[in-house]
């Protein structure tokens, strides 16, 4: 593409007109904390107790935020409408006829937590249950994914605070199933969570962490992952991995950058826990990588050898997996990674144990690496991509000038304009722009469309917001637009900043200096109510 530089995933093609050559250097949910106690409370028989390995208190339940509010009009404006962005709905909302509705009132009840195990102390279990009882009663009618996902994963805290783990993992698991099948990202984040509190509580410590750190995403609002590091510091705390613990904490206050009373007592309670516990047990293990609490295993990585002077493969403690027989590799993607033999200028596919996947006899010279299951390949390097899957099958037959690898199912592509397309070929956003480039406020750029679904278009330098449907959020009208977790930040034609709302609406007028600033008036601006979760 010229005048821009390969992403690190794009496919690999040799310069115009030649093939690739070696390369010798390549290779959340819970209950607010209003009511914390001065001393020491007893636990009741509901109170549910850490299990007997733990090595210290458990997690009180995730107080995210679930709706924010402006609490302050645009600038030299009315208030604009609220800027929703989670799914649950307002404690505001208005009261049903049978009495109050289950869910406000398990939002505004109030909490004291074991000072040892910070687990809730439960005062009334039977109104627990009436609660429990009620939320079925909203489940039953109840057809659409986002409901259900949202009132099972509530009843699954209900159960977990009442010590019915059995009901609560059931619950739990199939919350997640029906936030999975929506596709949205902050509702799949908050029911992971639930789930993760749940194993908690059971001791199924690993399953409860990987689930805590999926859930994590950085294209998430800074106060719920704030809550998310809170409460998998807490994890930690229970299994006695004292310096981990420290350390989600201490992620949790960095990312609330405003004062945040609520956050700060959890925290300062969870560490008070955790001092104790080190006094009592020492430090515990070395933190854990992001991979080992993914249960991510490391693949082979490419090494060069300069006796035979060919690459090989090695394993993460340097002993050689694949033997070296290549003049040139691509590291392992999805699994498997394309190789290239001296004798010839096509690549071929290996799997991690070194078997022949895709023969080179196919006569690819353009590769790129495998993502979601699927890979472009080009027989020139030079145009007509199409994509294949790992044994050679051709997924999308239609040839693209250009392409970017698949992501969360989608990819773009380049035929006269820059367009989408599903892994099944179907285009979803036609191909009428200068490019994809979308732009995180985490720092990131991503060619093609973010975990959340939404891309930054370009037509002609003015950027636009299309979402994975194809439909237009925002019209390709702005110099410079950014993807913020509640909102889009935008630039006007003087070189300021002001915000959009997550429908396209004017939030906050162009008038800041910088983006920075934009997100600090973000995150001074919305107020946050705290349903259970």
């Amino acid at each position: 593409m010229p005048g821009q530089q390969m992403p690190h995933n794009a496919p690999v093609t040799a310069m115009p007109n030649a093939p690739v050559t070696a390369m010798p250097n390549a290779p959340v949910t819970g209950v607010p904390v209003t009511g914390i106690p001065t001393s020491p409370a007893v636990a009741t028989p509901d109170t549910v107790m850490p299990v007997a390995q733990s090595a210290a208190g458990a997690a009180t339940a995730l107080t995210a935020p679930t709706m924010m509010h402006p609490v302050v009009v645009k600038l030299g404006a009315p208030a604009p409408a609220p800027l929703e962005v989670e799914e649950e709905p307002s404690p505001e909302a208005s009261l049903e006829e049978s009495g109050p509705d289950p869910e406000q009132v398990l939002a505004a009840k109030e909490w004291h937590f074991h000072h040892e195990t910070l687990r809730e102390l439960v005062d009334n279990p039977d109104e627990l249950r009436e609660i429990r009882d009620k939320l079925t009663e909203k489940l039953t009618p109840a057809t659409d994914n986002a409901t259900r996902a949202r009132l099972l994963s509530l009843r699954a805290v209900v159960s977990r605070i009442l010590g019915d783990l059995t009901k609560a993992l059931s619950d739990g698991k199939m919350a997640l199933v029906h936030a999975e099948a929506t596709g949205e990202l902050r509702r799949i984040a908050i029911a992971k969570a639930r789930l993760a509190h749940v194993l908690q509580w059971r001791g199924d410590f690993a399953e409860a962490d990987r689930l805590f750190a999926e859930a994590n995403s950085t294209e998430l609002p800074d106060r719920l992952r704030a809550t998310l590091h809170e409460h998998a510091g807490r994890s930690c705390l229970d299994q006695g991995r004292y310096i981990e613990a420290f350390n989600h904490f201490e992620a949790a206050l960095e990312l609330r950058k405003v004062e945040d009373p609520e956050l700060i007592a959890r925290t300062e309670m969870a560490l008070d826990a955790v001092s104790l516990k080190i006094a009592e047990n020492g430090m515990g293990p070395y933190p854990r990588t992001k991979e080992e609490i993914l249960q991510i295993k490391k693949p082979p990585s490419p090494k060069f050898d300069e006796r035979k002077q060919c690459w090989g493969f090695v394993d993460s403690d340097g002993q050689q997996v694949i033997k070296p027989a290549f003049a040139d590799v691509q590291p392992f993607r999805d699994g498997v990674a394309w190789v290239r033999r001296r004798e010839t200028p096509n690549w071929e596919l290996i799997d991690e144990a070194g078997k022949r996947q895709i023969d080179a006899s196919v006569g690819l010279l353009g590769v790129g690496s495998f993502s979601d299951g699927l890979a472009w390949v080009s027989k020139d390097g030079n145009g007509g991509w199409i994509a294949i899957d790992k044994f050679g099958k051709v997924a999308i037959s239609t040839g693209f000038e250009d392409v970017r690898p698949f992501r969360r199912g989608l990819a773009a592509v380049r035929r006269g304009g820059w367009g989408a397309v599903d892994k099944q070929g179907r285009v979803v956003v036609p191909f009428q722009f200068t490019g994809f480039a979308t732009a995180l406020t985490d720092g990131r750029y991503i060619d093609g469309f973010s975990d959340e679904g939404l891309a930054i278009v370009d037509a002609g330098g003015r950027k636009g917001i299309v979402e994975r449907g194809g439909k237009m959020i925002v019209p390709p009208v702005h110099p410079a637009l950014v993807i913020h977790p509640v909102a889009f930040l935008v630039a006007s034609p003087e070189g300021r900043w002001g915000a959009l709302d997550r429908k396209g609406r004017p939030f906050i007028d162009p008038l800041l200096p910088s983006r920075q600033a934009v997100m600090e008036e973000l995150d001074r601006l919305l107020a946050d109510t705290k349903p259970v979760l």
